[in-house]
């Protein structure tokens, strides 16, 4: 039974059996998310948290992604012409602190890639699944922005600081990976995706039916290099990252040498506040991480580095960012302190 939620032609809700299935339908855009797509997830939600015929949610994208993130180009424009599209960021946070208290089970099921956005309507639902297919990344931080959509609250719990390095470094995770450190709470094999569904969908059974499909992968990642990027991401501040990095790159270790490499390219504004936001976050509620990331966001609404990201990787696809500040050196703690502000009357109300 197919259902509106007010999505048009960007996202489908249906009721299958004892499931409520949503289907993100811009593989074109690798379903980046719309302000429209947003709404209609949230009252989808809301409508399904109490209706009893719904005893699960399941999320899939069509085509190669399942969400590639927000759409950002609308940011972009708008930011470009003196506007500021703070509205779509402040319904999407609230979107997703929702999902993070929605009751019933709700699965992910991840085929392809998965950034930004697409992590928030992932990674705060109860259960993920990933096939080998999976690509995940929060890449932010490579487009002078931050890993925001709840970033602070997941990455921050992930163990061994991998969360630190996957948001520092905007690196890219297979579900191995995924799997190993929590961010996938499942993996299948991709060609098994519909017989799970139907299994879904006929009993309502979600741990059963995972126990049944769930394909016991190992990490990509070998001991030595988890061990590594613990030993170099769980350090006190960035600068010391960055020393013990370039202490192994400078011995030899081809690991350090490339990862120091990735963050250096990165927005230097980005990786200092991303810094603060996921060492904050580990210490704070969901609800509490979004607001925290929703007075970052509009002061990055109002920098320099996130249009210059976008414009680098999106418009002018390919060419090199001019960062501003352009060093480490010339972020200071108090205009990175400046970002963490409270916004008075504009705070996020959730």
């Amino acid at each position: 039974m197919a259902m509106d939620f007010g999505g048009g032609e960007e996202i489908r809700f249906e009721i299958v059996g004892q499931a409520g299935v949503v289907t993100l339908t811009r593989p074109k855009a690798l379903n980046a998310l719309t302000a429209k797509m947003v709404h209609a997830l949230a009252a989808a939600l809301d409508a399904w948290e109490g209706d009893d015929a719904v005893r699960l949610v399941l999320v899939r994208g069509e085509g190669r992604a399942f969400c590639a993130g927000g759409d950002i180009m609308d940011v972009y424009r708008a930011g470009k012409a003196g506007e500021r599209h703070v509205g779509f960021f402040g319904d999407e946070y609230r979107m997703n602190a929702q999902l993070a208290r929605f009751p019933k089970p709700y699965v992910a099921l991840i085929d392809g890639i998965v950034m930004g956005g697409g992590v928030g309507i992932s990674a705060h639902g109860s259960h993920r699944v990933m096939t080998e297919n999976a690509i995940v990344a929060m890449p932010e931080v490579g487009i002078g922005f931050f890993p925001d959509v709840g970033g602070s609250h997941v990455l921050s719990r992930l163990p061994g600081s991998f969360g630190m390095y996957m948001a520092l470094t905007g690196n890219r995770v297979r579900y191995g990976d995924a799997l190993a450190v929590g961010l996938a709470t499942q993996a299948i094999r991709a060609e098994s995706q519909q017989d799970l569904i139907d299994a879904f969908t006929a009993s309502g059974e979600v741990d059963a039916v995972l126990s049944r499909f769930h394909a016991d992968v190992p990490p990509e990642t070998d001991a030595a290099t988890f061990a590594a990027i613990e030993r170099h991401f769980s350090q006190g501040s960035l600068e010391s990252v960055l020393a013990s990095l370039k202490a192994e790159a400078e011995a030899g270790d081809d690991f350090a040498a490339k990862t120091l490499a990735t963050m250096l390219s990165r927005s230097p504004t980005s990786l200092k506040v991303t810094w603060r936001q996921i060492s904050r976050g580990a210490g704070l509620s969901m609800d509490d991480c979004m607001r925290m990331e929703f007075r970052v966001l509009n002061r990055m609404l109002d920098g320099h580095d996130f249009y210059e990201g976008i414009r680098a990787a999106l418009v002018d696809k390919g060419s090199t960012p001019v960062w501003n500040p352009p060093a480490l050196e010339a972020v200071s703690d108090a205009a990175v302190e400046a970002y963490f502000a409270p916004l008075g009357e504009r705070e996020l109300a959730l």
